[in-house]
């Protein structure tokens, strides 16, 4: 059963506000009338209430909405793992008070995961919408200026190479048809765990893969050609395994045992069209020569990762998605954005602010951005739309007017401006874990990426309440 709130506070949580009230942070004392807002309990509630058909009515109750968005918002501001978030907020009686938790029972992490993961991508944005709004309300940000950026969030995989992924498709395929011959026993296909020999493998190409000459390049061909055969075995194993589940020949008895088996089943069914892609991309690299395989997977476990490449001499390659960041006054993000394909950067510019225009009803006089977004197109429609201020630089300054343009004053304040974007993601990265996204799928990206940027939002908001009262 969903509640938006306690209702009932205990005898012992009636000392907490006279003591604890002034250790808070003053930041967290300004956001704390902000959480409170109707409109963001009630997406949490709505959100909670559909996990299950009646959720709403019965069943035991559920963690309160109210302590569900405070439990996220406060692992992502400290960039937290939900065990670290229980641990911390069980101890202290800040957290507690700042969750609304007081003297009840903290849920456990993997309670705390399975709530924040019921508030889908969908939610998320519609709570940082509707932060936007309350920013507004308070003048917080006002959309007289806008500034934008893109970043890559990496996903939680390691650095893919050939070798890896053939070990880690084989790996995952073995261990699923060892728990499916658990449940079935000796019916049919008996399984041969070739996870030894193809250990082995893997281990010789990455010793091999350190020298250099003809010779060593050839002895980790020979290597791979042994890994490809014997991952391949695998893989035909996996299919007799699966058509003779279709068929009835490896069954289990027990009805809980039966769905786990179609679980079981479920999990061979999305592994292996991964694994063959492996082996052809593998085949194709390694023994072809062929290096620009068309829809390459880098990893088995997050197959919509993206190589991107961004010519930066610390990392050069990334591996993950590209994420659009885009702000405006007090460091306020407005708007993010997860690309499933990464776009050109010029291509985003217009629909920011279009989408900026529809949230403050109006363009911002200036906006800003680095070289990647420029075009004559873009310059064009931005005027069109009633953009007083570009500032966002050409790399051919081959033009004697484009040149004075971009020296004169106004374009080198806006472009000094724009730095700003880059130390917002610097920060993201940093204080709130967008470096690397902790969450799985695509969905898990995109909830990731909100839950840091409105954790980041509210402490700018708080910050700046602060500096608004003392001033």
């Amino acid at each position: 059963m969903v509640e938006l709130r306690h209702q009932q506070r205990t005898v012992w949580e009636g000392w907490f506000p006279g003591e604890a009230e002034g250790w808070w942070e003053q930041w967290m004392k300004s956001v704390d009338p902000v959480l409170d807002d109707a409109e963001l309990l009630e997406a949490v509630y709505e959100a909670q209430g559909r996990r299950r058909p009646n959720s709403r009515r019965h069943g035991r109750k559920q963690t309160p909405a109210e302590v569900t968005l405070r439990l996220a918002v406060l692992k992502h501001m400290r960039n937290w793992s939900f065990e670290e978030t229980e641990r911390e907020v069980r101890a202290n009686l800040v957290y507690r008070q700042f969750t609304r938790i007081g003297a009840e029972k903290v849920p456990d992490a993997k309670t705390m995961g399975r709530l924040v993961q019921a508030l889908g991508p969908e939610v998320v944005k519609q709570i940082h919408q509707r932060l936007i709004e309350v920013a507004q309300q308070k003048k917080v940000v006002r959309g007289r200026k806008l500034r934008i950026d893109t970043t890559v969030v990496e996903t939680n995989i390691h650095y893919p190479t050939d070798s890896s992924l053939l070990g880690d498709g084989a790996r995952v395929l073995t261990r699923t048809m060892k728990k499916i011959t658990k449940l079935t026993g000796r019916a049919g296909l008996r399984l041969r765990d070739r996870m030894r020999s193809i250990g082995r493998r893997v281990l010789e190409i990455a010793r091999t893969s350190r020298g250099k000459g003809p010779q060593m390049q050839e002895k980790m061909k020979q290597g791979y050609r042994q890994l490809l055969t014997a991952t391949r075995k695998v893989v035909n194993q996996a299919k007799r395994f699966r058509e003779e589940m279709a068929s009835g020949v490896k069954r289990a008895v027990d009805r809980n045992q039966k769905a786990v088996l179609q679980a079981l089943r479920g999990d061979l069914e999305t592994m292996l069209p991964r694994v063959q892609q492996v082996l052809r991309q593998a085949k194709a690299r390694v023994l072809g020569g062929d290096v620009h395989v068309p829809e390459k997977l880098v990893s088995v476990f997050e197959p919509s990762s993206e190589v991107i490449r961004r010519g930066k001499a610390s990392k050069p390659t990334e591996f993950g998605k590209m994420v659009k960041i885009q702000e405006a006054e007090n460091q306020i993000v407005t708007d993010y954005e997860v690309f499933e394909k990464r776009p050109s950067d010029s291509d985003l510019l217009v629909p920011a602010v279009q989408k900026h225009q529809e949230q403050f009803g109006r363009v911002p006089k200036l906006v800003a951005g680095d070289a990647s977004f420029y075009s004559r197109t873009n310059e064009r429609e931005l005027a069109e739309m009633g953009v007083k201020q570009i500032s966002i630089p050409s790399r051919s300054t081959k033009n004697p007017e484009r040149r004075r343009q971009q020296k004169k004053r106004s374009f080198r304040k806006g472009q000094r401006w724009r730095t700003g974007s880059e130390g917002r993601i610097s920060v993201l990265k940093r204080r709130h874990g967008l470096h690397r996204c902790r969450y799985r799928g695509d969905a898990g990206m995109q909830r990731w990426v909100g839950w840091g940027v409105i954790a980041d939002n509210l402490i700018n908001i708080g910050r700046f309440l602060v500096a608004k009262d003392t001033g």
